[in-house]
């Protein structure tokens, strides 16, 4: 399913499906904007442009974007920021060449890779999300873009300076780059360890 665009006198919102894990957060939040038993499910009308915004900027998975018909549209944090869920998918904030919010697979099940799909509940994935913090050599740079490339059969690489955290906001490390597990077997979560070739990961 393409992503759709449904329009408002001050705000677009736009769903792209294929990234949604349906946490529901804008539902319970602004249930006059979206709403699943609604055709169309979003109306965009239905409160103030600011408001709609600021609910789009807390999905977790980045299915939903805004613009403003002002011209204004999503800025990134100043601080990237991967955070590592608990039994769950690692979210990420950021600046990520044209996203700001993703929510990647971590449990090595999703039928969407790299994106999570919420087959870690199925799949009965166990994986804490409080990791202890780790002693890497940290960066003392902060912000900027970073890049996001899943190795075929392999981790999930992260190039530039990103802060990785614990589920609660514990800082884990500081980093220019790393390579985080995606495959569910490593035994050094979030960091990949190559566990994901004895395993027989696939990632077509």
């Amino acid at each position: 399913m393409a992503s759709k665009t449904y329009n408002g006198a001050d705000i677009s919102i736009e769903f792209d499906m294929k990234r949604c894990i349906h946490a529901r957060n804008c539902f319970l939040k602004l249930p006059k904007v979206f709403d699943p038993s609604q055709r169309p499910w979003v109306q965009p009308d239905n409160a103030p442009a600011e408001e709609i915004a600021a609910m789009v900027r807390t999905c977790p998975s980045g299915a939903l974007k805004f613009s403003m018909k002002t011209g204004a549209s999503e800025a990134p944090p100043k601080i990237n920021r991967i955070a590592v869920l608990e039994n769950g998918p690692l979210a990420l904030a950021g600046d990520l060449e044209g996203d700001t919010r993703l929510t990647l697979c971590r449990c090595g099940l999703s039928k969407n890779k790299p994106y999570c799909d919420y087959s870690h509940v199925e799949g009965a994935f166990k994986a804490t999300g409080e990791p202890a913090a780790k002693s890497p050599a940290e960066t003392e740079a902060q912000g900027g873009s970073i890049t996001l490339t899943p190795v075929p059969d392999g981790p999930l690489k992260v190039a530039g300076n990103v802060e990785l955290t614990t589920g609660t906001g514990r800082k884990i490390a500081k980093l220019d780059g790393a390579f985080l597990c995606r495959c569910g077997a490593s035994k050094n979560k979030p960091f990949c360890d190559g566990s994901h070739k004895a395993a027989g990961f696939s990632d077509s």
